[in-house]
């Protein structure tokens, strides 16, 4: 009579306890680019039902802003400021405002730890969420501008700008957000903080900065979104100066890695608790 091991069956297969704890092992992390672009799919896809109820909101606001603001405003520099923030209040208004209330909700519903069970890094996360959101903002900021140019006399030329300034300014405005929801401890102050922040985009972007006082400007260049819209703003001028333009974009854009990497950050501690 011979003996066998005991986690061998007579047929030399392995026994249920060692093949269960070989299926339990898991398979290696997704790398970052595949997973963030299966993060944005999903997301775009789950957002598309909103899209045109969102982008008429975002769009009618800054739209009418303008409007009113034409009763006050009659063209130069301070024309520039009203279009050039009124488009970006509309990136403003999604991708900080909304992203701030859908992180807000994600952290109390315990979506979270969904994602963290499936093998994606938190950046893809972070960026796939972000990107899809702020990907809605692109035809009523295109919109907008174009209205306020009719409605300002403002040339049209170099609108192409938006190309650069839409995803800078919509990547710090983002990260921002999703900081902001990320670390709001319950999903009331996350829209508290979502609504204060778009409405610091309204009052320090939409408004011509000759007007403020020294103390609002300084605040104003907090903000993430200045440097886009001062990057939109000097190209309606009639020779616009390129290298400003483009340190503007690069500010804004070193800013919105700032802020996404906040945005990772707090993602990793709200997931561990």
């Amino acid at each position: 009579m011979s003996a066998v091991p005991a986690d061998v069956l007579p047929d030399g297969a392995p026994a249920a306890g060692a093949s269960a704890t070989r299926a339990a092992e898991l398979g290696p992390r997704a790398s970052l680019w595949p997973a963030l672009a299966a993060v944005y799919r999903a997301q775009l896809s789950r957002a598309r039902v909103a899209r045109i109820p969102l982008l008429f909101v975002a769009t009618f606001q800054s739209i009418g802003i303008m409007i009113l603001m034409r009763g006050v405003v009659d063209g130069g520099e301070e024309a520039r400021a009203v279009v050039a923030g009124s488009a970006v209040l509309v990136v403003a208004f999604v991708a900080l405002n909304l992203l701030a209330q859908y992180f807000g909700r994600l952290r109390a519903g315990g979506g979270l730890d969904h994602y963290a069970t499936l093998p994606v890094p938190p950046a893809a996360v972070v960026l796939g969420a972000a990107g899809a959101y702020a990907s809605f903002t692109v035809p009523g900021t295109v919109v907008t501008a174009v209205c306020g140019c009719v409605l300002f006399g403002l040339p049209m030329t170099h609108l192409w700008v938006l190309a650069a300034v839409i995803p800078l300014a919509g990547a710090a405005l983002a990260g921002l957000g999703a900081a902001l929801g990320l670390l709001a401890p319950r999903p009331e102050l996350a829209t508290l903080l979502g609504q204060l922040g778009m409405s610091a985009a309204l009052l320090l972007g939409v408004l011509p900065a000759g007007r403020m006082p020294e103390v609002v400007r300084l605040a104003r260049g907090l903000l993430p979104s200045t440097y886009g819209v001062e990057a939109f703003a000097r190209t309606f001028g009639p020779h616009p100066d390129w290298m400003v333009v483009l340190g503007d974009l690069a500010v804004c854009g070193l800013v919105g890695v700032v802020s996404l990497a906040v945005a990772t950050w707090a993602y990793r501690r709200a997931a561990v608790r």
